[in-house]
């Protein structure tokens, strides 16, 4: 709720790290702590069971969270009540908050900043929320006070809210001759553009081109597949063009057999609007930006780097894809990135890291690594896109 009932809308800052929303927010008073903003979670996370005894939580119900990745049991966890959590004009003072009993997600590691969990869709449940991404900040308004944008370039889209989750349902052109309707969860948490699960619908067919590779992290772990493009989305009034989109196997994806759906849309997507997520009235709100012509891009490297240290300005090679620029260039898992283009790699961001990573075509980096055994690498690496 908000703090002061005389006002009806607040605004919260927010950082953009990897492509994941990151708020701020206290715990019982304690703080702040960084969590990443989640519809596609129905309850909000603690990854740290150690942070989560210093606040003084309680270990209530024991849990099992199974989530998309490789692991076949999930991870241990236990349901935390009446849990106060606040932000600048918002209180909640009895949230249910999941703990989980290890922290083996290292998200902190993973986005490039120190991350203590996830705030899930209780908090859009409770308010309409427009993301005002370029601005820094997002908007929390009462819901009974809030009206809609008017103006031409605004499109709306009915959302379905079913298990704590948001969906929305709308053409997808597979390929030449297919078009489907498909229906996908709306994941602020998710980095990607699209992805799609080939065995929602006996129909639902995979691109000829496709790139084998590891498309992420999941609550359980690594999530394998491929990506390829499909040619249109179309999103209300709006279409989006060779949209880079993610298959993950079968073995890899964990859907909750109650809500059947086909896939889901996330920030990569989303990050193309000025975009309201309106719980409340069940529907999405959506103005192209001046990203919404952006290409989609993926790594055109072929590593994932994983941020350690006490600022996390050290960055060790996690996985090399095989075949890639990086693997014809030399790198090997475990490699420390030492310097990028004569710069040392600490005067970057992960995220900045990223950004290179995904910048262009033919693009040529000298770099220079850390071998495990301390032996220094010098190498040049031309950035290719690959899909």
């Amino acid at each position: 709720m908000l703090e002061n009932p005389r006002h009806q809308r607040v605004f919260i800052p927010v950082q953009v790290q990897r492509n994941l929303l990151v708020i701020s927010a206290y715990i019982n008073g304690r703080g702040p702590y960084n969590f990443l903003l989640d519809t596609g979670v129905a309850m909000s996370i603690l990854t740290s069971n150690t942070l989560a005894d210093s606040l003084g939580l309680r270990h209530g119900e024991q849990l099992r969270i199974v989530g998309a990745g490789g692991g076949d049991t999930g991870l241990l966890a236990y349901q935390a009540d009446s849990v106060r959590i606040s932000m600048p004009g918002v209180v909640a003072s009895r949230m249910s908050w999941v703990v989980l009993a290890d922290n083996l997600l290292d998200l902190s590691g993973f986005v490039g900043t120190r991350i203590h969990g996830i705030i899930g869709s209780e908090l859009f449940r409770s308010f309409v929320v427009t993301l005002l991404v370029e601005e820094g900040r997002i908007e929390l308004t009462n819901p009974a006070a809030y009206r809609a944008p008017r103006g031409r370039r605004w499109t709306s889209l009915p959302l379905s809210l079913e298990r704590n989750k948001a969906y929305i349902t709308t053409p997808v052109q597979l390929n030449d001759t297919l078009t489907m309707p498909l229906k996908l969860v709306l994941d602020t948490g998710a980095s990607h553009a699209l992805s799609l699960e080939l065995d929602s619908n006996p129909h639902l067919v995979g691109p000829a081109q496709r790139l084998p590779t590891d498309l992420g992290r999941g609550l359980s772990g690594i999530v394998r597949g491929y990506l390829g493009r499909v040619p249109k989305l179309r999103l209300g009034r709006y279409e989006l063009r060779s949209v880079l989109t993610s298959y993950p196997e079968a073995g890899d994806v964990h859907r909750r057999i109650d809500v059947p759906r086909n896939g889901n849309v996330g920030y990569e997507l989303l990050k193309r609007f000025t975009t309201v997520i309106d719980y409340p009235h069940q529907r999405l709100l959506l103005r192209p930006n001046m990203r919404f012509r952006d290409a989609f891009e993926h790594d055109m490297c072929g590593i994932d780097l994983l941020a350690t240290g006490t600022d996390y300005r050290r960055f060790l090679v996690l996985r090399v894809m095989p075949d890639s620029p990086a693997a014809l260039a030399g790198l090997r898992v475990d490699d420390e990135l030492i310097s990028i283009n004569l710069l040392p790699a600490s005067a970057y961001s992960l995220t900045e890291l990223s950004r290179i990573m995904h910048s262009q075509d033919g693009r040529t980096l000298f770099l220079v690594l850390r071998r495990a055994d301390g032996e220094l690498l010098s190498t040049t690496l031309r950035l290719k896109r690959q899909i």
